[in-house]
């Protein structure tokens, strides 16, 4: 192989060399056509490195674990934002805005969930040309900038620019490097390693709801927010310190391609994305106020319900993924899902303070497997990992419909109805038809043959 140069980018001469091999060993399909915008789009000198493009990734190492950790921040930032929406939620309804019904503050939210996701669309191309630290740059900047203008909102719009809009852009381009970089590194070991990175979002859920709980009645809504961006700040600067793309970027990719669609497999759980994500975030909007809403539970209890919830996750975003790197992902996503469903519906029977918590553990530790598999399945549905990032943007496209409409469809439904039975309902319906849709993807692709 040619020598290798500092940067992320490669000359055009380069590109085209016989001596360059680029990976063909993991997953992932993307064309694309039109070119990126010019901040991401610039080649770097020669003088910097090219990454990575040997053959077969090196499942270990000091650079593949600083990508682990890269991504456990990134996902610290991204979905961590995102899960710890729950203890906003309650905070707006009570205090800040409580003209505002629970289905219109939830949009909030949902927003940034749903930017997060769509977003990582058009990021992944950029992805795909070789950009990650840019991108973290760019992300990074947008997160922090929303927290800090969430800091001055004293209405409903604001708070929907700020940190419904503002957050979910920069939070969508965080998110699919953490994502598509780690592919690269590992083959063996992905999902195992996808999952530590993922339980980052587990402990933002846990962090982020922490810190505005402990410091709001101290220092006010306006500082707190501050010191979360602060927060934001310092590891998103970790992130672009550790980030590296292993594997080449294709000579000509596209800013958007839906061609994935078009082969059985991915289609099948692109859609089963979306309806899973109809509910999976569900609880951890609605887990304080449920909590709230029993009467017989402390407040200082209520106030950490959500990082209990969060924190168990954890564990269904690294066991599941040990599983699936010997069993196979679709096979325990078909499980830990099913049972996410089973749970959802014991979560009718849930009244007093004990099986609140026992139901959240669970919960949290069940359904964190549909978070940390997606990476892996989607690469072992995909026929080339080059162009993981588009990939991964599409069906972060479909999971980002669901979370979309999931959680106002529940807080309408809660209000409508006057009590939480329909909500819960709602939750267990959607992962019911969730896993069986996973069910049917998993036998079509043990009859087609497909590589684990």
């Amino acid at each position: 192989m040619g020598t290798q140069q500092e940067g992320y980018f490669e000359s055009p001469e380069r590109m085209h060399s016989p001596d360059v091999k680029r990976n063909k060993s993991d997953t992932s399909d993307k064309a694309s056509g039109i070119s990126t915008p010019s901040l991401y789009d610039e080649a770097l000198p020669e003088s910097q490195p090219v990454p990575d493009s040997s053959e077969t990734p090196p499942d270990g190492g000091a650079q593949a674990w600083l990508q682990v950790l890269s991504g456990f921040l990134l996902y610290f930032n991204s979905w961590g934002m995102v899960t710890a929406f729950g203890v906003f939620q309650i905070f707006y309804s009570s205090t800040f805005i409580p003209a505002s019904s629970n289905s219109n503050i939830s949009w909030i939210g949902t927003m940034q969930g749903f930017l997060l996701a769509f977003g990582s669309i058009f990021a992944g191309c950029v992805l795909d040309r070789g950009h990650p630290r840019r991108l973290i740059i760019c992300g990074g900047f947008f997160v922090v900038f929303g927290l800090m203008m969430t800091s001055l909102c004293r209405t409903y719009w604001q708070l929907m620019l700020a940190q419904g809009i503002c957050i979910g852009i920069g939070a969508g381009q965080l998110f699919i490097v953490a994502v598509a970089v780690l592919p690269g590194w590992f083959a063996k070991r992905r999902a195992i390693a996808t999952g530590l990175a993922a339980t980052g979002s587990s402990l933002g859920g846990v962090v982020y709801p922490i810190v505005f709980h402990e410091l709001e009645p101290r220092i006010g809504f306006g500082w707190t927010l501050r010191v979360l961006g602060f927060i934001a700040l310092a590891t998103c600067l970790i992130s672009v310190a550790c980030s590296k793309q292993r594997t080449l970027p294709p000579p000509r990719p596209k800013v958007v391609d839906f061609t994935g669609f078009r082969e059985p497999l991915f289609a099948r759980f692109a859609l089963v994305s979306f309806v899973g994500a109809l509910s999976l975030y569900v609880p951890f909007f609605y887990i304080v106020e449920f909590t709230k809403s029993r009467g017989n539970v402390s407040d200082e209890l209520v106030s950490y319900m959500l990082p209990i919830l969060s924190a168990s996750s954890i564990l269904g975003r690294t066991l599941p993924a040990l599983a699936a790197d010997k069993f196979g992902c679709l096979k325990v996503l078909t499980f830990t899902t099913a049972v996410s469903a089973i749970l959802a519906f014991c979560w009718t029977t849930v009244h007093r303070e004990a099986s609140i918590v026992i139901w959240s553990i669970l919960y949290g530790a069940f359904s964190g497997a549909f978070v940390s598999l997606q990476t892996p399945t989607v690469a072992a549905i995909t026929p080339e990992m080059r162009l993981i990032g588009g990939r991964m943007g599409m069906n972060n496209f479909c999971f980002a419909l669901g979370v979309l409409v999931g959680n106002p469809i529940a807080g309408a439904i809660g209000e409508e109805s006057d009590h939480w039975l329909g909500v819960q309902v709602f939750c267990g319906v959607s992962l019911v038809v969730s896993t069986v849709l996973i069910a049917v993807t998993w036998y079509f692709k043990e009859r087609a043959g497909t590589k684990k």
